[in-house]
């Protein structure tokens, strides 16, 4: 699921602190914006094997 909220992609370069927006690019620099959430998993996690039968043997 793709979050709403986005962040200024150049914001470490341009700005004092992140810039949030709804919108495809930063209403003060005008760039582009990225996705402000974090990747839910990695699909090459070492130890996602162990971590998801912990999961189930704890239900």
């Amino acid at each position: 699921m793709k979050s709403d909220i986005r962040v200024c992609s150049a914001w470490r370069e341009t700005h004092d602190r992140p810039v949030y927006t709804f919108s495809d690019s930063c209403p003060d620099c005008g760039g582009d914006t990225a996705n402000s959430a974090p990747a839910p998993f990695d699909p090459n996690d070492p130890h996602g094997e162990y971590r998801r039968a912990l999961k189930r043997r704890n239900r």
